[in-house]
């Protein structure tokens, strides 16, 4: 039987050669309509997207050959699972492809807000030397505590190994400790903790969850990152909780306002009064949804796409 695959977004070569190689049959889409591509589904297998559209009921009836989808990257929201799963396609993702990266740019964030670098940088380079406003954190002593313990947030907690500090991990399934770091309840980490780190999917219990009364529950003034999905956090009720002290400080890799496809955010005037605040906040860190975003990621995602679509599939072929 071939197997004929669609791809839907470009990917590193290697995903693409490895299939071909393994006997699969390579197609690319990379522009037309979403309608466009419906129209032709019946005719393939799979397929491989990143985040190009949204994978949803009409699209997967387009579909009725469909044996699998593959996603290249962390998470499957932009994909009706459920529907998926009751047609019996098979879903594929690779947390573990850009785990690496995500974790080494928490800990960058981090240490870039604690100790103002972007700021004394752009202040320098702008003709201005100023020590004391500059004053940095240590980390040491600090609690960091995590928030969603799995490929993402494990990877955050052995990058803090090097540190003095105590790691806490909060998570809704149970037993998902370990030795870097120790599960405990919400309640508990938002009394301890110093900083939270977010490491969650986007599900309906995730969707704004950092909101005020989130916020309003931890016991000290606290720094906050986000490196997983920006509809997990609220940035009107951030951006209050910076203004009165209760937030230290935040880095932000994801933002609420991303679209889908986390190619564009603004068009025109149509910019929030809370993201204009996040532009002029000497204690916020902005990047564009890049913390799994490196040049290994990008061949090791292709890499355990290629391998997971293959250990399935290869052997019908």
């Amino acid at each position: 039987m071939n197997i004929k695959v669609l791809h839907l977004d470009s990917n590193h070569p290697l995903l693409w050669v490895q299939l071909e190689a393994g006997g699969f049959i390579n197609e690319a889409d990379y522009t037309s309509a979403k309608a466009e591509v419906e129209a032709k589904m019946v005719g393939y297998n799979g397929i491989v997207i990143r985040s190009r559209f949204k994978i949803d009921r009409a699209f997967i009836d387009s579909a009725p050959n469909l044996k699998f989808i593959a996603r290249v990257g962390a998470g499957l929201e932009s994909i009706d699972t459920a529907y998926a799963e009751s047609r019996g396609i098979h879903l594929i993702a690779a947390p573990e492809g850009n785990r690496n990266a995500v974790g080494e740019q928490a800990l960058g964030m981090l240490l870039s807000l604690f100790n103002n670098l972007n700021t004394a940088d752009r202040e320098v380079r702008n003709g201005q030397w100023v020590r004391e406003a500059n004053r940095g954190h240590e980390l040491d002593g600090k609690t960091v505590g995590i928030i969603g313990y799995g490929n993402m947030g494990k990877s955050f907690a052995k990058k803090l190994q090097g540190f003095d500090v105590d790691v806490i991990c909060y998570d809704i399934k149970p037993g998902v400790g370990d030795d870097n770091a120790r599960q405990v309840s919400l309640e508990e980490l938002q009394q301890k903790a110093d900083v939270i780190s977010l490491h969650t999917p986007w599900t309906p219990e995730t969707d704004k969850m950092v909101n005020e009364a989130f916020i309003s529950a931890f016991a000290k003034p606290f720094w906050i990152i986000n490196t997983a999905r920006g509809n997990s956090l609220v940035t009107a009720h951030l951006v209050a909780a910076l203004q009165s002290g209760k937030v230290l400080g935040a880095a932000l890799d994801v933002l609420e306002y991303e679209k889908s496809s986390f190619e564009q955010l603004f068009t025109g005037t149509d910019m929030p009064e809370a993201f204009r605040y996040l532009l002029t906040a000497n204690n916020v860190l902005l990047t564009p949804h890049i913390a799994g975003w490196t040049f290994e990621s990008h061949e090791r995602l292709a890499q355990v796409i290629a391998d997971k679509i293959k250990a399935v599939y290869g052997k019908k072929i």
